[in-house]
């Protein structure tokens, strides 16, 4: 608005910025004079808006000219590495201890009151720390992997910086070009309030301001128009600046994450059964979805007993993270619980508030992610990071915090304890900062331990130190763990039991053994065909087996079973909802053909192992290595 009214005050102002009415000097508002008169008898509205254009388009001046040195300082300094860097920044450093109020006074009394020129040298001093923040971006954005791509890919300096950099900087770039504007409106007004601007009776904001305050007593009204003008428009640079960064912002103000209270759904309504007496952990019918959006994970049920480990297995894509993170209420902004049942030794855990769930995690339940690198703070040393949650859940002193702290690391194999705790998280390697990450999880004594795919980041020799690790603690501790994972030969490993998930969906569970020795859903043969290991004595095929096609996502899902587009044993009857059928003792799948398919696999294993025919049960014949989801019931 004030953009627009000012700039166009020349076509609508009600009264020319110079007439006066000396009978109706000082007035208040009324239906003549909207926001009322100065001294003179002037109208402010006139007045206020004609000043307006200059420090609003003389502002923009000094972000150009800010940005426009200080920017691309900042992207040669961090491309051209530490010897150039330290070049510019020397400079900069110089520009930075100027007194830039006395230059541009000094400068005044040189060329006089150009206040686009002003601005143009103050934006050229205020470079100085638009490159200090920018340098420290680029070099961030630069160490990301996607620009060792580009720059791999043979493209040139200035387009990896115009296509690549330069964008994922902008949303700081903004913002600190909207801050910025709202300190030059200032500064104008700064200017023109000493003296420093348009002559009369040219208006300006400053003077205005000025002239208002020799009247604060016997007028006082006449100060608020003009100063209420500037305070608004520096606020509304600076709610832009909030808007942009995402923080603010009233339109998004729907959209930010407001945690509803899920529904939980009553046992006798989520199954027929009775609940497990024996679990220390029981999900029924657990949805979670996108607020106003799609569905992420539907209907997942599992329970999980004391001293056990259960897999969840699955292509990425199928909800074993969002599954995994709801039962911590850790969940991404705007996403949530929207119906089911966490109960967590008997406790209802969704709906809880923040609070609430804060005396679980850590404490009860604790997670260790898939980067252990992401989970360490790297401003802060080991032992930091260690004894601060001990003396908080514990309450424990510093230097018992530190002693047990030691412990924690010796027990997850770190032999020289007192060394690592003084290390930071960049100088360990990445199976030493994983044992860390498990160490910095046990803080707490929990109960549950969630591990998201905690050995995907790590070489096979540290993978099967921190398997053999996790098996140790479940051991002598007695800690449940629930463990996310692509990799069946790890939860072969280690998982006690196993839950199959496609699609949002839970297609088969049972014991680690049951199910992977003898699958009957088309999809968990179709993963195991796909695992690259070929047993002792048999050939080595050709081609590596492969599920065709790809997981539908979330908001496409077909009707009954959503594996059917990429099954070859589907048939008409798959596209109509069914209900899970029990297998493999406590557990369940989700196929309406599963004595068919199951039969089919171990009979025409049982006759054809090697050749190069599919079996009859309405699927088309074609080689093992092409149809690995027909093999591998039999080849298992």
């Amino acid at each position: 608005f004030m953009l627009v009214a000012s700039l166009t005050a020349p076509l609508w102002r009600p009264y020319e910025v110079a007439a006066q009415d000396l009978g109706n000097r000082l007035a208040l508002p009324s239906a003549e004079h909207w926001l009322g008169t100065d001294p003179l008898g002037r109208d402010l509205l006139s007045r206020i808006f004609s000043a307006g254009a200059e420090p609003l388009l003389a502002a923009a001046v000094t972000v150009l000219v800010a940005f426009g040195i200080g920017l691309p300082l900042a992207l040669v300094a961090a491309e051209r590495g530490r010897r150039v860097e330290r070049v510019i920044s020397r400079v900069t450093e110089v520009f930075l201890a100027l007194p830039a109020t006395i230059l541009l006074l000094a400068v005044i009394g040189v060329i006089g009151v150009r206040t686009y020129v002003i601005m143009a040298i103050l934006g050229a001093l205020i470079s100085a720390a638009v490159y200090r923040v920018m340098l420290g971006v680029a070099q961030s954005v630069r160490r990301r992997l996607y620009v060792d791509a580009a720059r791999v890919n043979g493209l040139g300096s200035l387009r990896v910086n115009l296509v690549h950099v330069l964008p994922s900087m902008a949303t700081v770039v903004a913002v600190q070009a909207a801050q910025l504007y709202g300190i030059g409106l200032l500064i104008i007004a700064g200017l023109a309030f000493l003296g420093f601007g348009p002559a009369e009776p040219a208006p300006s904001w400053g003077f205005m301001i000025q002239d208002a305050s020799s009247y604060v007593f016997n007028a006082p009204w006449l100060l608020v128009p003009t100063g209420l003008v500037l305070a608004l428009t520096v606020v509304a640079a600076n709610e832009l600046a909030d808007a942009i960064a995402g923080k603010a912002s009233v339109a998004a103000a729907p959209r930010r994450r407001k945690r509803p209270p899920a529904r939980a759904v009553v046992a006798a309504e989520a199954h027929a059964a009775p609940a497990d007496p024996r679990a220390i952990l029981e999900v029924r019918d657990l949805d979670v979805a996108v607020d106003d959006g799609p569905a992420l994970v539907t209907g997942v049920s599992f329970s999980l007993q004391p001293g056990r480990v259960l897999g969840l297995v699955g292509e990425s894509g199928c909800g074993k993270t969002m599954t995994a993170r709801s039962l911590m209420g850790l969940l991404p902004d705007g996403v949530s619980v929207s119906g089911g049942s966490i109960l967590w030794q008997g406790r209802e855990l969704v709906g809880l508030t923040e609070r609430e769930l804060g005396a679980v995690r850590g404490r009860e339940i604790a997670m260790i992610s898939q980067e252990p690198m992401v989970a360490l703070d790297p401003m802060f040393s080991i032992a930091y990071q260690l004894t601060q949650p001990l003396r908080r859940i514990r309450g424990v002193g510093r230097a018992e915090a530190r002693t047990i702290a030691a412990e924690l690391l010796q027990q997850v194999g770190i032999v020289d304890a007192e060394r690592v705790l003084g290390s930071y998280p960049h100088q360990l390697s990445g199976g030493m900062a994983q044992r860390v990450a498990i160490a910095l999880a046990l803080t707490g004594q929990p109960e549950l331990l969630i591990a998201d795919e905690p050995t995907t980041a790590l070489d096979v020799t540290v993978q099967a130190e921190i398997l053999s690790l996790l098996r140790v603690l479940v051991r002598d501790t007695g800690l449940s763990v629930i463990l996310v994972s692509h990799d069946l030969g790890v939860v072969a490993d280690i998982c006690d039991d196993v839950a199959v998930m496609y699609a949002g969906q839970v297609v088969e569970s049972g014991t680690a053994e049951r199910v992977l020795d003898d699958p009957t859903h088309p999809y968990t043969m179709a993963l195991l065909g796909a695992n690259p290991h070929v047993p002792d004595g048999e050939p080595v095929p050709l081609r590596l087996a492969c599920i065709p096609g790809t997981v539908p996502p979330p908001g496409s899902w077909p009707t009954g079973c959503r594996f059917a587009g990429r099954c070859q044993f589907a048939q008409e009857t798959c596209t109509r909802p069914f209900a899970a059928l029990p297998a493999h003792g406590d557990g369940s799948v989700l196929c309406v053909r599963v004595a068919e398919v199951h039969d089919a696999g171990i009979r025409w294993g049982a006759e054809h192992v090697g050749a190069e025919t599919a079996p009859d049960a309405g699927v088309p014949a074609e080689p093992v290595v092409e149809q690995p989801v027909a093999t591998t019931g039999g080849t298992r």
